[in-house]
């Protein structure tokens, strides 16, 4: 049988253009899945932290967040959440800036550790993307995170004991280590098979064409092979 493609995503729970790079990558791979010869693909997020001095309770709104950190004006802030929340439209998801509470996502992502470890990361990702961008949750509390960890069909308790411990927080630094060595500065970045890197939130063509291309690859190391 034909190695899988393995696609690792470098993303973080409060990147709007992410969540954005995670819809359309699904929509690739879903077109591509049509082909006869569909690509067989498996899919692991990573962690990486865009602003890990963040407080778990942020004081103001996103168009406040973004004026301080990247030192603009509140009108050019609103401006850039205005223009990602119509690309993120475009990709079918319904972004609520007006709602959404900024807060500090290591503990998001010490989360997803413990869901990939139960087989449950891919569907934890999307349930926490969703609570934070859509629902105007407040990923950053526990209580919230065991809630969203529960929707995405893992154990309350288990996941309430992962974050206490932070047993995880040592494969979230693992994580943004490998990021470093990389060289990735910025996401959504996506490594494919380890050797080629995809970098931003490229249109769903895009993935389907990559992943196409490289199923090719795959295919003809195997008959290089036979």
């Amino acid at each position: 049988m034909t190695e899988p493609i393995r696609i690792d995503v470098w993303s973080d729970i409060a990147c709007p253009w992410c969540y954005i790079g995670k819809r359309n990558l699904e929509k690739g791979l879903a077109e591509a899945s049509a082909d006869d010869d569909a690509p067989f693909v498996e899919v692991t997020y990573h962690s990486f932290e865009l602003s890990p001095d963040t407080p778990v309770d942020f004081e103001g709104g996103e168009a406040d967040y973004l004026a301080r950190h990247k030192g603009i004006s509140a009108e050019q802030a609103t401006g850039m959440l205005d223009r990602v929340t119509g690309v993120a439209a475009d990709a079918g998801l319904e972004y609520r800036f007006d709602i959404l509470k900024h807060t500090n996502t290591v503990k998001a992502h010490e989360l997803l550790h413990f869901a990939k470890d139960q087989g449950r990361q891919l569907e934890l990702a999307e349930r926490l993307m969703s609570a934070y961008f859509t629902e105007g949750r407040h990923v950053g509390r526990e209580d919230e995170l065991v809630s969203l960890a529960v929707d995405a069909g893992l154990d309350g308790d288990a996941a309430r004991e992962a974050l206490r411990s932070g047993r995880y927080l040592a494969a979230v630094r693992a994580d943004q280590a490998q990021a470093s060595a990389y060289g990735i500065n910025g996401v959504p970045f996506f490594v494919i098979d380890g050797k080629y890197g995809v970098s931003g939130a490229q249109p769903a063509e895009a993935f389907a064409q990559i992943a196409r291309q490289v199923w090719a690859e795959h295919r003809d190391a195997d008959e290089d092979a036979a």
